[in-house]
């Protein structure tokens, strides 16, 4: 017999955690028709010897919504193994979207997804407005890999309120049409629906994200659109200190699971330096909601973001940073030099919720001027004291000497990586948060797949390969109800990531480009020892 594809004697983990076995795959029509040893001819031929084929790799957290429209790749994902990702998290996203308003859409991206307005504005194609539209248009352009589309609750509330939608609650009949407007999102294809709760998520104008304004009777609505239909998510951005849920956000997670009898997956579960069990005790305190369906995403690397002053995104939960965003740097430049606003940045430092203050992990990465290089390296602490100046005085006296183009990276969360492997092989955790296609020139996690195989699969053997693969194939999969994907089985879609266990990996940090439309910058993340990355049959 003919196949399109054959690949021969690879190691087969199959995804569903049972042991791997040495065997061939054929594939015809984009399916996997037949699985062991196999005779017979294809079209194209895989030698797999010495490799591991396995289901294409899940990704459970993106922010792709912009960058389908000039990458049909999406990279870096696919050099990862990625085969399938979910966008529109975080209730922000492209659609529904009218053409008076897509500045302010593209604007929401820039500050929730630090994603520049002039990239947006070069690249976004804009040939939708309603979201059924939007997905058509990323049909019509065609992808290499499988999109899943969430309907972020954001674009919706724009749809329906216009700008007050990021002032007030929704009305009745306004929080009715809105309904409607995600059933049909749904009806099209769409996979559930994403929100946030934290107060770091602004949008336009530095005004709070327009899904933060929905009411609870308003999100009990949505969360019954997906129970009637007896299908779909819901991705939830849920908590304002990190690993830490409060009364409030126990509440929230525990109406929208009781209002959709649905799976939600929210942000974010990652170790702290400055509260080591916070992690620990949230997974204690959540079980009752995890055990129906309430799952935390985590992920398996240190999170290392790139800090600059003129899109300050890491302060947008301090209230005080709000009139920065979205200004001229010469404004921004004399906000930064005002007393007033050094003391409200020392006074809300004092409660940190996403960033921890902690000016010894501030380095210098990045310089503008010339005169400033002998800087690199350093940390805004250890010049603050030869200085004998306040840090927070420091850090913006440095940014303002290189007119707000200085870089500082900042080891934010995961950063003792001895307790990471508590977290990845906790059943009560979907691994993910990923965040590929946002925050473009802060930090790359697009390659955490690689990073879970080479470094705790390989390296330090925390688990075993066919756990690790079942954890960023078959279990994102089932969250989100894809039946076809995240297993190697006869009849499913012949998606596969094929690699050396030997050399598969990725680094901490990733690389810069300028390879966005217009030159925009963007840190990617590249892999080694990923062979080939098949979706459908095709690599």
């Amino acid at each position: 017999m003919a196949f399109d594809l054959l690949i021969r004697n690879g190691t087969v983990v199959d995804g569903t955690g049972a042991p791997s076995f040495h065997g061939d795959i054929a594939v015809s029509d984009g399916k996997i028709v037949e699985i062991g040893k196999i005779s017979g001819t294809a079209k194209r031929t895989i030698d797999a010897s010495d490799l591991i084929v396995a289901p294409g790799f899940v990704d459970p957290h993106t922010h792709y919504d912009a960058q389908i429209c000039w990458d049909s790749l999406t990279t870096p994902s696919c050099w990862h193994g990625v085969t399938s990702l979910v966008m529109g998290n975080c209730g922000v996203g492209l659609a529904p979207c009218r053409p008076e308003t897509r500045a302010i859409a593209a604007w929401d991206l820039v500050n929730v997804e630090a994603i520049p307005f002039d990239v947006l504005n070069a690249g976004v194609t804009w040939d939708w407005e309603t979201f059924p539209e939007y997905m058509d248009a990323a049909a019509r352009r065609g992808s290499g890999l499988n999109l899943g589309f969430l309907a972020a609750l954001t674009p919706f509330r724009h749809y329906v309120l216009g700008e007050e939608s990021m002032d007030r609650a929704a009305t009745d009949a306004e929080t009715q049409h809105i309904a409607t407007l995600l059933r049909e999102a749904m009806d099209a294809g769409a996979m559930g629906f994403t929100t946030t709760n934290v107060a770091q998520h602004i949008g336009y104008e530095g005004r709070p994200l327009a899904c933060r304004k929905a009411s609870t009777h308003e999100l009990k609505t949505y969360a019954n659109v997906l129970r009637d239909l007896g299908r779909g998510a819901i991705e939830l951005a849920l908590t304002n200190e990190v690993s830490v849920v409060n009364d409030a956000e126990y509440a929230l997670l525990d109406m929208l699971l009781t209002e959709s009898q649905r799976p939600v997956t929210w942000l974010a579960l990652l170790n702290r330096v400055d509260n080591p069990e916070a992690a620990q005790k949230t997974l204690l305190r959540t079980a009752p909601l995890t055990a129906r369906g309430g799952l935390p995403q985590t992920t398996c690397r240190p999170l290392i973001v790139q800090i600059d002053l003129r899109k300050p995104f890491m302060f947008a939960n301090m209230a005080c940073w709000n009139p920065v965003f979205n200004r001229p740097v010469a404004e921004q430049a004399k906000l930064y030099r005002d007393p007033i606003f050094r003391d409200q940045f020392r006074e809300a430092l004092k409660t940190p919720g996403i960033f921890t203050g902690d000016w010894n992990l501030a380095i210098i990465h990045e310089v503008e001027s010339p005169a400033l290089t002998g800087l690199l390296g350093r940390n805004v602490g250890e010049i603050a004291r030869e200085r004998g100046r306040d840090p927070v005085d420091t850090f913006l006296e440095l940014a303002l000497d290189d007119n707000l183009a200085m870089q500082f990276t900042y080891e934010l969360f995961n950063s003792d990586e001895s307790r990471i492997p508590e977290l990845i092989k906790d059943p009560r955790t979907l691994i993910g948060l990923s965040d590929g296609g946002a925050h473009v020139d802060m930090f790359c996690d697009a390659g955490y797949c690689t990073y879970l195989l080479g470094t705790w699969v390989r390296d330090r053997a925390v688990m075993t390969l066919e756990h690790a693969v079942k954890r960023i194939t078959s279990e994102p999969a089932a969250l989100f109800g894809i039946q076809q994907r995240g297993r190697i089985a006869a009849g499913l879609a012949a998606d596969f990531a094929i690699f050396d266990l030997s050399t598969v990996g990725s680094q901490k940090r990733g690389v810069m480009r300028n390879d966005l439309p217009g030159g925009g910058r963007r840190l990617v993340m590249p892999a080694t020892g990923m062979e080939y990355t098949i979706v459908n049959g095709v690599p």
